[in-house]
């Protein structure tokens, strides 16, 4: 293993209003909060943001982000925020971010991952210490859940099919026994998938709260 500085891992965090908009036919419902939606994307990403503080090779966990309630929320995690200042997306929000890092070992994470164990990232990230640039494509394949750099600029390239384009642009491709950090939650099945897994305490505390909720995820396991 190539020993790297403690890695400062950078996570995006979209305001609430446009965040995770396919979960909305399971929070936007007249037996549900008008905050449902809300609650549930800062469960989600403090959940991913607990577990990279909480694995030993991570320094630093950056959240970009405009959104007050993400930004007070990861705060009192322990992570350090910085605005999204050139407000042209997410790749742009990333090397953002990236740029703001205090070492020379760079990791971009996605901010939907509830069941991410800090092992598992400790895995990934021991395994992309001997690359320039690395990443973990999602549980589908074509997506990507993470993206390393060592001594080299970020370079994110997310969006559709970001594992393909990750490839193309000289990232290796790193796999391994980490379930929980390939199962980004975009839709409704795959929340369903992460608590299967078993998630973090904030999306667990979220549904002991939400009846309702826990019922319509458990009635289609």
């Amino acid at each position: 293993m190539v020993a790297v500085p403690a890695w400062s891992v950078v996570v995006p965090a979209k305001r609430l209003a446009v965040a995770k908009t396919r979960l909305r036919p399971l929070t936007d419902r007249a037996d549900r909060p008008a905050t449902a939606h809300d609650a549930l994307v800062l469960a989600l990403l403090a959940d991913t943001v607990a577990a990279a503080l909480a694995c030993p090779p991570v320094g630093e966990v950056v959240v970009v982000t405009d959104e007050p309630a993400a930004a007070s929320l990861v705060r009192r995690l322990g992570a350090r925020t910085v605005g999204d200042e050139p407000d042209g997306g997410l790749n742009a929000a990333l090397d953002h971010g990236a740029r703001t890092a205090a070492g020379d070992a760079v990791a971009a994470l996605s901010s939907d991952l509830p069941a991410l164990r800090p092992a598992e990232l400790a895995a990934a990230l021991e395994a992309a210490a001997g690359a320039p640039r690395c990443f973990v494509p999602d549980v589908h394949g074509t997506g990507t859940t993470l993206l390393t750099a060592v001594g080299t600029p970020l370079r994110p390239r997310f969006g559709t099919a970001s594992a393909q384009a990750h490839r193309d642009d000289g990232a290796l491709t790193l796999t391994g026994d980490w379930p929980g950090l390939l199962r980004d939650v975009d839709a409704l099945d795959d929340l369903r998938a992460a608590l299967a897994l078993g998630v973090g305490a904030h999306t667990a505390d979220l549904l002991a709260t939400s009846p309702t909720l826990a019922v319509q995820l458990g009635a289609a396991r």
